[in-house]
């Protein structure tokens, strides 16, 4: 449900400074090893820059060049890099679905409001937690690239850029020549570290083969998840038979029993399809929708991901 004073279609910076409350509750650190830059509250088994080494490993694209141990990489002639026993702050990074297709709801809210809910719980339990907090607000046409910064101007800059991306929003179709997830997936690329927390909020309802390869990647370097938010009329069509439709300038008629089975089976095989690239990828994959109030979910996701972090973890050493 919408936090007391969110109208639903919109939200201020101010109602984002309100959802503080549901993230007193909220953990993002019962998960694998950090492989942040900076000390912090998270104490990891991350081996990077420290004072206790722990062993050697292959190099992997984005460790830091100054951990390469020349001996065993002149000695093997492939790079291997060191690796030490570490506290570790693990920075928090939010790609924001902002564009035009998220300016859909049907009775709760909007998906652009509920998926900016969703990134300011995150943002606030990490700033709970010490952490940095940054990433991507994207539009249809802009994108707001935010440095991971701590603190609470950290916060207001991710909330401002959140409330003036939402504030232009206008109608739920899409922009013929806006920005499309696959670029916007690279474009994080860029800015992701090795140990980074990502969570990705979208409806992705433009994921396809292209946005395979930049996912790939990301999950290599960073403990990855997406939150894919949607409005229950986009799952299923009303139960009674006739429904009338209005563009405000026309109007239509649907028989929506006959439509029923085939509109069910397209928004299945989308997540499917989702799911699908998420498992692929090792990511942890939520579904979102705009009736579940935000502290039950995350609080479940969680629970979730604390839960497959102990299993792999025992996979791994067992």
């Amino acid at each position: 449900m919408a936090a007391s004073g969110i109208s639903g279609v919109y939200l201020s910076v101010e109602d984002l400074l309100l959802l503080r409350g549901p993230a007193q509750h909220l953990n993002l650190h019962k998960q694998r090893p950090s492989q942040a830059i900076m000390g912090g509250q998270s104490r990891t088994r991350f081996r990077g820059r420290g004072m206790e080494f722990a062993e050697v490993r292959p190099y992997q694209p984005g460790d830091d060049i100054r951990t390469i141990d020349w001996r065993v990489t002149a000695r093997t002639q492939s790079p291997y890099t060191k690796l030490f026993q570490e506290e570790r702050e693990r920075p928090v990074l939010v790609l924001v679905d902002q564009r035009s297709p998220m300016f859909f709801g049907s009775r709760h809210m909007m998906k652009s409001v509920y998926a900016a809910q969703l990134a300011a719980v995150i943002a606030w339990a990490a700033h709970k937690n010490g952490d940095r907090i940054g990433g991507l607000v994207v539009g249809d046409h802009e994108q707001e690239d935010l440095r991971a910064a701590r603190g609470k101007p950290g916060l207001l800059r991710f909330f401002n850029a959140l409330s003036s991306c939402n504030s232009k929003l206008t109608q739920p179709m899409p922009a013929n020549d806006g920005l499309k997830l696959d670029a916007v997936l690279q474009q994080l690329n860029r800015v992701v570290r090795p140990g980074s927390q990502v969570f990705l909020i979208s409806d992705f309802h433009d994921l396809d083969d292209a946005c395979a390869e930049p996912l790939s990647l990301m999950a290599k370097r960073s403990d990855l998840v997406a939150l894919q938010v949607y409005d229950p009329l986009e799952a299923q069509l009303p139960k009674r038979a006739w429904l009338r439709i209005s563009n405000g300038k026309q109007q239509m008629t649907l028989d929506t029993q006959a439509l029923q089975k085939g509109y069910q089976h397209s928004f299945s095989q989308h997540q499917q399809y989702l799911n699908h690239m998420c498992v692929n990828n090792r990511m942890v994959c939520a579904q979102a929708p705009v009736s579940a109030s935000v502290e039950p979910l995350l609080q479940s996701l969680f629970h979730a991901k604390a839960h497959q972090s102990n299993l792999q973890m025992e996979v791994a050493h067992g």
